[in-house]
Parts: structure tokens; sequence; C-alpha cells
């Protein structure tokens, strides 16, 4: 989930007798080294938002699980030339004071409502959540529901992924997940001692610069990576997401009437190492169901299969991403 711990970009082929040379960076803007603006949202705890644009309704663009702003650095500029668009760091993450409740939706959207207020931003929003912010964006149009005119869901999380998930293949999954829990928990511990590049814990918890951002920018990223505070939402995010954080989901309502919602699905998925084809298959046609679930729950909902992506459709295809909230933006207008 960490950004610099991702696949390295393709190299692109030069001449035959030249040598592979990496690509630039997708994302150099000096943005994302520091915070754009820290807004009180109440007794001192100031969160990172990051506004372009102008007009209604506010786009509120909510990144995946330890992710931030810079998630959206490829769609966040192109939506801003026709209304206000703003990203924003949850508690912990990127550039915003420690969390100091929970990393679960129910209070990750408090925490939103209060930024949004401070800052002046007024709904009506279009909400637009990456991976774990899918649930985050639902359970948010839930509790403030006549704030919300749509929603965009990137690869959104789902309430029952890993009950359904874990009953394919093997047994103990579970436990291995649990286990991997211990781990991200373990790395507070390293925080709160000094992560020092170069190191095993260094690399287990921080881990390898991302090619798709710059130097400049991975620097920054990797200076909060070793706080307490960002490692500490990190494990809360982890140990939330498929227990707390789920059931939180899985309370919210199920219609909501024909508010526009756009689903963004990868698909098919590549098949793992550590997994036959047929229990791959069983995993993508999951994945697919239960995002036509969440497009189902309004009457003008739609789910999109992007193919040739990974999980991170905003970087490989933004254009998708861009088109899918204009569209919605488009719907709520109209409406």
């Amino acid at each position: 989930m960490k950004p610099w711990t991702m696949v390295a970009l393709t190299l692109v082929l030069g001449a035959a007798c030249r040598a592979q040379e990496p690509t630039p960076p997708l994302v150099s803007d000096p943005v994302y080294t520091r915070p754009a603006r820290l807004v009180d949202i109440g007794g001192g705890q100031r969160l990172n938002l990051y506004c372009l644009g102008s007009g209604s309704p506010a786009v509120i663009m909510d990144a995946g699980m330890g992710d931030s702003t810079i998630s959206w650095a490829l769609v966040q500029p192109a939506l801003a030339h026709s209304t206000k668009v703003c990203s924003f760091d949850r508690a912990g993450l990127g550039f915003s004071d420690a969390a100091r409740r929970p990393s679960t939706p129910r209070n990750q959207s408090e925490d939103l409502h209060r930024l949004l207020a401070a800052a002046g931003i007024r709904p009506p929003y279009v909400l637009v959540g990456h991976s774990l912010a899918g649930m985050n964006v639902r359970v948010f149009a839930d509790m403030y529901r006549a704030d919300v005119a749509g929603m965009v869901i990137v690869e959104g999380s789902h309430e029952d992924q890993s009950t359904r998930g874990w009953a394919i293949g093997v047994p103990g999954q579970k436990d291995r997940y649990d286990a991997y829990l211990k781990d991200a928990h373990a790395c507070v511990a390293e925080a709160e001692k000094g992560l020092v590049m170069g190191t095993p814990a260094y690399e287990k918890c921080v881990g390898v610069p991302d090619a798709r951002v710059s130097p400049d920018i991975n620097r920054a990223q990797q200076a909060y990576a070793v706080s307490p505070r960002w490692q500490a939402a990190v494990a809360s995010e982890r140990e939330n997401v498929f227990y707390e954080s789920a059931a939180e989901a899985r309370g919210t309502r199920k219609d909501f009437g024909d508010m526009p919602i756009i689903v963004l699905t990868h698909s098919p998925f590549a098949k793992r190492s550590d997994e036959t084809q047929d229990e791959r298959n069983q995993r993508t046609l999951l994945w697919e169901d239960l995002h036509l679930q969440v497009a189902a729950m309004s009457s003008r909902g739609i789910n999109v299969i992007v193919p040739n992506s990974t999980h991170y459709i905003q970087y490989d295809k933004p254009q998708v991403v861009i088109d899918a909230v204009r569209q919605v933006v488009s719907e709520s207008r109209d409406r």
C-alpha cells in the first residue's frame, strides 16, 4: 500500500546500441514535498489539504491505505479546469498531524467533515475514494447524505472481501493476515526507536523509493514514513480494514436512491505464484461481484471494468478516472 513499495516503472528501450534508461518520473510537482495547507479540525489537530480550481460540486479525493494526496497527482489538475478539487491526508498520513483515534471509516469521515467545514468548502460534494477509501466515502455518504451529490470508487475495498476471499484456496489465510498485523505494529516500535536507512527494519517498514515520483518527493515521503505517527496510522488502518472498518461499512445504507455512482474495477488480475489459475479466476470474479454490489446501491450506478491496469488505475489509466469524475460531476449538476 505504501507508494514507494510499488514495482519500478518499465524501462524504455532506446536505440539498439544504447543502454536502457529509466523513464522520467510521472510526478515531480514540488507541492508534494511539503504541506499544502494545514487546517485545524479542532483541538489543535491539523490535516493537510490541497485544493485546486473553483466551482460546485466540489470533488473530494480520498487516497488508499497509507497513501497521501500524491495518489491523485495525475488526476486532480485536469479536473480543476471545471470545478473545485481537493485531496487531503488522513490523520497520521502524509503531512497531517498524528491520529488521535483508531483509523476507521466513521472516525475518518468525522475528521473529513470537520476539515471541509473548517476550510470553508461547502457541499455538495462528489466523493472519490481509492482502495480502502472506497469504504470511507460510502460511510461518509451514509453519515452526511445531504452533503453528497455522487461518488466515484476506484478499486474500492469492500466489507466482505476478506471473509469471502479467505475462503478461496488453502486454509489459514486469515491467520497469515493476523501475523502480518503483528509486523505492522512492530514497525511502530521500530519507528519509536528510530528507523535507519540500510537496516532490515527500514527495508521492512519503509521500503524502496518509488520510481513514479521525483527524488525530492521520495525524500519527503521517506522522511514522514520513518515517523511513529505515520507508522501508527498505517498499522491502525491495516488492523481495522477487515475487522472494525468492514463492520462499519457493513452497517451503512445499501440504497443511495438515484445518486450517480461509478465504480472502476481493474480486471483481469495477474495470477500470483502461490495460487492456481482457478483460484485466481475465482478471486477476479469475486472482486467484480463486490464492485457490482456497490454500483447496485444506486439506480444510476455503474461498474466499469478497466483492463491493462493495476490496483492503481489513477496512475496507470488516469484519463479513465478523470472521465468518470467528470461524468458524475455533470450528472450531479443536471440534477
